[in-house]
């Protein structure tokens, strides 16, 4: 006789729930209102908002937000073909940022090297696997490489858009926290 194990897989609260589907808004919007057209797809703020989801949810609530927000952009965007593939991609965004910026569990700011190497890793990853996926999407390695250079200054703008947000939203948390305003 074999011994049947159970593994207890640590489910989404409500408040966690809730705040995934909010952070999945976020980043639907910023994905979907500032397409910029590059080859097979287009460039948008998502990336960013899903790194934001990161820093200030945490890795469980950001890989869905950040996975279901990005592919309903692209079922939205009118880019179903893409569905699938950005469901992993981002996924894997999320979980590389998350085990690259962190230090315990935790990552203290989005302003340290440990982050810059995390947003840099996780951006490469998604280089890689848009243009894997065109390859294999489209049946041609040279549509596939096509999208690398858009997908290169996607990726650098990504970093940008969090930094700033980073720093408002750091400062709106200051504000709230210290009950006093300071610039």
């Amino acid at each position: 006789m074999s011994k049947t194990e159970t593994i207890a897989v640590p489910r989404l609260s409500a408040k966690e729930i809730c705040v995934a589907g909010v952070m999945a808004a976020f980043v639907f919007t910023a994905t979907l209102v500032p397409q910029i057209p590059i080859p097979l797809g287009y460039a948008h703020l998502g990336d960013g908002a899903l790194f934001l989801a990161v820093f200030f949810c945490g890795r469980r609530v950001a890989i869905f937000a950040g996975a279901f927000g990005s592919a309903l952009a692209d079922l939205a965007g009118g880019f179903p073909v893409w569905i699938l593939p950005t469901l992993v991609i981002k996924a894997g965004m999320a979980e590389i940022f998350f085990r690259v910026a962190s230090k315990k569990g935790e990552i203290s700011s989005l302003f340290t090297k440990r982050a810059c190497f995390g947003m840099a890793a996780a951006c490469l990853f998604m280089t890689a696997g848009y243009a894997l996926s065109g390859t294999a999407l489209y049946g041609s390695l040279s549509l596939g490489l096509a999208s690398v250079p858009g997908l290169f200054i996607k990726s650098a703008v990504s970093p940008l858009s969090v930094s700033r947000a980073g720093r408002s939203a750091a400062h709106v948390i200051s504000v709230e926290q210290t009950g006093r305003i300071t610039i």
